[in-house]
């Protein structure tokens, strides 16, 4: 009961609306798909842009066969973007799409739907797929936006920001909403899919993000931001303008972000927490080098349990994110993880398995070893497995015993608590035995 909003679909329909096109946003997070195709068959419009990732994709395919097939949805054009259309253009066309956007999305939609209404040559827009005689025809690649002051504000009145507001209220004692500053990441870690965005680094004026931040106050008074970026920190000089920016402008709303550890120090820190950053999520992915390095994370790991404690000792809660199961990893690799989380000791950690995407160098890599390839139609990134250096149960195994062992050794007051706690911890380690040699 944590949702955000498609912020990625609040910048199109700002932009589209910018350049009078009308446009709707239907919004899937709280509704269902009957109301959804009530939605559509009332306005019946000419174009309709789905958003596909990997959470979304079955669902988008569901949806694209119904809108090809039954009249009373208009039969619309049908244009589909979002970071898992790049890398698998042929099986989305054939799915039944007409047009993927490659890439960022609002210029490149603005020409499309020109195109499509005006019926003139599409083949001059960058940044498109579509079919020709069976064929995918891909245009030259979009040029991405150098300067993201010209973005207009994403559309948050084109949906009830409210339903989001009160999920959070209700359920976590404070309301949170997103704000983008940037977009692109300059650096290379392997299993990161830059499908959309690119491997770059733009960022809006800091004045711009601040007076956005003065109008959700206004307009919506959030108790915290979240902001998506994929590195906040990574401009110092950026850092120091936003800081002066919100402290002028009376903008600080209590915010949490993402960023590295090597673009934090002390002159950071405290820039970020008079700024009102409450909570920094600090990359760490493994606590064994060997896997950081095989990652090509670029990054020390002493640098990161470094970086969390600091950020500790300064009253700011912090968080790590945990890959387990990546190309090599082995047993001593594990242990080597549960260490450094005792060591760092953030305040929260999530933990994944890993898993290829594909347009990723990591998939790339062990695209010959992979051993279970779903059919494309029913199943995401997610259900691809690969040859490990153990069976794929012994890291479903190694993320309990990591939660149980960590959360173990944080507990020091509940007795109790901490028996269950180790209990579950022992168990998964002696499962974590039994696969090993399977």
């Amino acid at each position: 009961m944590k949702p955000y909003p498609p912020l990625g679909q609040l910048y199109l329909s700002g932009y589209l609306q910018e350049h009078n096109i009308e446009n709707y946003v239907f919004d899937t997070t709280f509704s269902s798909l009957e109301d959804q195709l009530h939605f559509i068959a009332s306005k019946k419009p000419d174009v309709i842009a789905i958003y596909a990732n990997l959470m979304t994709k079955v669902d988008v395919i569901k949806l694209i066969y119904i809108l090809k097939n039954e009249a009373k949805y208009g039969f619309p054009k049908i244009v589909l973007g979002g970071p898992d259309v790049t890398y698998n253009c042929e099986n989305y066309l054939k799915a039944g799409a007409q047009y993927l956007v490659l890439g960022e999305g609002e210029e490149t939609l603005l020409e499309l739907y020109h195109a499509i209404i005006n019926k003139t040559d599409i083949h001059q827009i960058s940044g498109i797929a579509y079919l020709d005689k069976g064929d995918v025809i891909k245009t030259s690649a979009r040029i991405k936006m150098k300067d993201l002051s010209a973005l207009p504000l994403p559309n948050r009145s084109a949906i009830n920001m409210q339903q989001y507001l009160d999920t959070w209220k209700n359920n976590h004692g404070k309301s949170s909403m997103t704000v983008s500053t940037q977009r692109g990441c300059p650096y290379t870690c392997k299993w990161c899919s830059t499908a959309v965005y690119g491997q770059s680094y733009r960022r809006r004026p800091a004045s711009l993000v601040a007076q956005e931040l003065v109008m959700l106050k206004k307009q919506y008074n959030p108790d915290t931001v979240w902001f998506v970026d994929d590195v906040f920190t990574v401009s110092h000089k950026w850092l120091k303008e936003f800081h002066d920016e919100v402290i002028k402008q009376d903008a600080i709303i209590p915010f949490e972000c993402i960023t590295r550890a090597e673009r934090l120090n002390d002159d950071v820190l405290q820039q970020l927490k008079e700024a009102g950053c409450y909570r920094i999520w600090i990359g760490a992915e493994s606590g064994s080098q060997k896997i950081v390095d095989a990652m090509d994370r670029r990054v020390k790991v002493e640098t990161v349990r470094e970086a969390i404690q600091k950020t500790n000792q300064l009253g700011i809660e912090t968080g790590t994110f945990i890959m387990v199961g990546y190309p090599g990893e082995d047993e001593k690799d594990i242990a080597e993880t549960i260490h450094h989380l005792k060591v760092a000791n953030p305040t929260h950690f999530t933990i994944t398995v890993a898993y290829p995407i594909k347009g990723t160098s990591l998939y790339t890599e062990i695209e010959n070893d992979i051993t279970i390839q779903p059919d494309w139609n029913t199943s995401t990134d997610r259900d691809i497995d690969f040859k490990r250096t153990y069976h794929r149960k012994f890291y479903d195994f190694a993320v309990r015993r990591i939660v149980n062992e960590v959360n173990y050794f944080k507990n020091q007051q509940n007795i109790i608590e901490r028996y269950k706690l180790k209990f579950k911890s022992v168990a998964s380690l002696v499962l974590m035995k039994y696969y090993k040699f399977k």
